[in-house]
């Protein structure tokens, strides 16, 4: 079967660079039309892919970094084997030049091999491109230090980074080539049937379906997740906001492809991944019997999910502890306790 699923809202008109005051407003998945068309090089992408890579290739510092390389055949889609027990490409270090030229080269093989550039920072391997290339993010101001926007690049072929979360807020800005962005409410994560956690290509698993031609007998579930799925295909200069939590597959469609995106956090750095909350939650609690599973649900609800000031509202201050508010103090001292009891 084929899905079409609704589309993601759009914001037009918006001045060039300039994002709305507070995106904590936007509950969902939303796309700036044109936000960064200024940039030299969305603008030199539109001459040609050859006037965009050059541009790429002057500011290169000669550093090797990580590259995705998959057989031909493999057509960008990045994932597991068929048995789940790996990753189906190679990872290697490799000069960005090389794999840049390598991208223009195969541009009309029929069957080319898969490159794919993920996530590098833009200032430890192109340190000046930001200079024309860049978008304030308006964080909110804390007195607490947060993850700042930092902006990495995304280069490849065609490819296919499969459904899956990420832990940050993220805006996405499409540089050379079509990208097609589909997403899903963090809800949904039982109907898309994530992988194994380990190996995963970025961190998070992925989603074990494919998207766009489900096999519903086997991963039934789906039908729930198609109703509130959202997709969008984004032009070069277009770019899309997307809340921390929130699904996303996200697809190079032409024979060259670049993406620089942002990823920031609001919350306190000291407070560290809640991929370490999951992991000692399966450790300690996931094969115990349900019904204390089921009283540890309220004790989290009460503790973790539910209003942080209930707990203490009925005591004195100078009783509070763990239950006042973390501060990098307080932080350090609960990980020492952890570390303690975790190597007991």
């Amino acid at each position: 079967m084929h899905v079409d699923y609704a589309p993601v809202p759009v914001i037009n008109n918006l001045p060039p660079g300039q994002l709305p005051a507070d995106l904590s407003g936007f509950s969902q998945p939303v796309v700036f039309k044109g936000l960064v068309s200024h940039w030299k090089l969305v603008v030199l992408g539109r001459q040609s892919s050859e006037e965009a890579v050059a541009y790429l290739k002057s500011f290169y510092n000669g550093n090797p970094a990580f590259v995705y390389q998959g057989e031909p055949g493999l057509d960008g889609r990045y994932g597991y084997n068929d048995d789940f027990t790996r990753l189906n490409y190679e990872t290697s270090r490799l000069a960005l030049d090389e794999v840049l030229d390598r991208l223009l080269a195969c541009r009309q093989t029929a069957n080319p091999p898969s490159y794919y550039i993920a996530s590098n920072v833009i200032d430890y391997n192109f340190p000046g491109l930001s200079a024309d290339n860049h978008l304030d993010i308006p964080v909110r101001p804390s007195p607490q230090a947060c993850e700042p926007p930092v902006p990495s690049l995304w280069i490849g072929n065609r490819s296919v980074a499969r459904c899956h979360y990420d832990a940050s807020d993220n805006i996405a800005c499409v540089v050379l080539g079509r990208r097609r962005f589909t997403l899903f409410p963090p809800d949904q994560i039982a109907n898309l049937y994530p992988g194994p956690l380990t190996p995963t290509p970025g961190g998070q698993a992925i989603t074990s379906v494919d998207i766009h031609q489900p096999d519903l007998g086997r991963f039934p579930r789906f039908a729930e997740a198609i109703k509130v799925g959202l997709s969008v295909e984004l032009e070069p200069g277009d770019a899309i906001y997307i809340p921390s939590m929130w699904w996303h597959q996200v697809e190079g469609l032409d024979s060259v492809n670049i993406l620089i995106n942002y990823w920031w956090s609001d919350a306190a750095k000291f407070m560290g991944s809640a991929m370490n909350v999951l992991q000692h939650a399966m450790l300690s609690l996931r094969d115990k019997p349900a019904h204390e599973k089921a009283a540890w649900k309220q004790v989290f609800d009460y503790y973790v999910f539910g209003d942080s000031q209930l707990p203490r509202a009925h005591l004195p201050e100078q009783a509070w502890g763990d239950l006042g508010p973390m501060t990098e103090l307080s932080s350090r001292q609960l990980r020492a306790r952890l570390i303690n009891k975790l190597n007991r």
